[in-house]
């Protein structure tokens, strides 16, 4: 017997006969493949039962991600291909399971569901229920603002706030803003577009453009909170990495009774010019150990666009780590 048949185990893992094959498996068995080329170890299925033989490693860590699988279609929620690599990628020590993340619930709307896709998504969205400002930090595709305003509706529809308001820096535009053709609103349209299309995916579109007239959801430009005290509002700032310091202490003094506010970015993408400080770059320091005050941290496991979206963030991580490297070496 070789050392690394010595080492080899097996376990069998038994689906209940009211869990359908095919949803824990996936059609022409899609989820089975995907698990053979990220585990390295030998599935083997017949019938209701899946037989795993590999390392201890590979047995602990297959029997882990198959029971997170089993325990989501057990709640009657399907698994796509994405569901089932987010599932692989999150850490099984997490004392927030994959399952309990994604089979939450944040908002439904016409059939459809909103939920958490990850763990650090999960983390995010109850601590937006247990603080009064969260900020979510991580890169693009995160569901960092996506969220912010599934949450922001919610508790607009369960009356724990009386509006919404969702802002963002114009600084995209710089100096040019000025020499857009059209009125204010048009010229602003565009950095704005990504709430509006947030919004009409969770809301009925015809209301929309009701509530916005009402004043029961605003959207605009981060100038326009200057002076400003906002009550009983749901209030998300986006894309704050293109904040100064300035504009982020005006806009965090805005805080109002009854109010919550949801601050959203990316540190790694910030447009402001020369040597401008981005004030959500600084947050952390500057707020750490203020009370009713979480920072969320959001990575490219998180993000829940194509999967690729998340290799390619991944991979530029590298680049700029290893020119950061070199860079240093270079002056030494």
């Amino acid at each position: 017997m070789s050392s690394s048949d010595s080492i080899s185990q097996s376990r069998r893992i038994v689906v209940p006969a009211s869990t359908p094959m095919v949803a824990v498996l996936g059609i022409g068995d899609e989820f089975l493949r995907l698990l053979e080329k990220r585990l390295p170890g030998d599935i083997h299925v017949r019938g209701n039962e899946i037989t795993l033989t590999g390392d201890p490693a590979f047995v602990q860590r297959a029997a882990d991600v198959l029971s997170q699988m089993v325990a989501v279609v057990r709640t009657g929620q399907g698994l796509s291909l994405a569901d089932v690599d987010r599932i692989v990628e999150m850490d099984q020590a997490d004392p927030i399971s994959p399952a309990a993340a994604m089979t939450s619930v944040v908002l439904s709307h016409r059939g459809r569901t909103i939920r958490p896709k990850t763990t650090n998504q999960k983390r995010y969205v109850d601590a937006i229920d247990a603080n009064t400002v969260v900020f979510g930090i991580g890169p693009a595709g995160t569901g960092k603002t996506y969220l912010a305003v599934a949450k922001a509706v919610q508790a607009l529809q369960n009356k724990t706030v009386a509006r919404i308001i969702l802002t963002r820096p114009a600084i995209e535009a710089g100096e040019r803003l000025g020499f857009l053709p059209g009125t204010l609103s048009e010229k602003i349209d565009p950095y704005l577009r990504p709430l509006y299309d947030a919004l009409h995916d969770m809301l009925d579109p015809a209301s929309v453009p009701r509530l916005l007239t009402a004043g029961t959801i605003e959207i605009a430009p981060l100038a326009y909170m200057r002076g400003r005290t906002l009550n009983d509002a749901f209030i998300i700032l986006d894309e704050a990495q293109n904040t100064s310091m300035e504009q982020m202490k005006m806009f965090l003094t805005r805080l109002g009774f009854g109010s919550t506010m949801v601050v959203t970015g990316d540190v790694t993408q910030i447009d402001l010019p020369g040597a401008m400080r981005s004030g959500l770059k600084e947050i952390p320091t500057i707020l750490e150990g203020v009370d009713d005050i979480a920072v969320c941290r959001l990575t490219n496991r998180d993000v829940v666009r194509h999967p690729l979206v998340g290799h390619i963030a991944a991979a530029y991580d590298l680049y700029e780590a290893r020119r950061a490297q070199t860079s240093r070496t270079a002056t030494r």
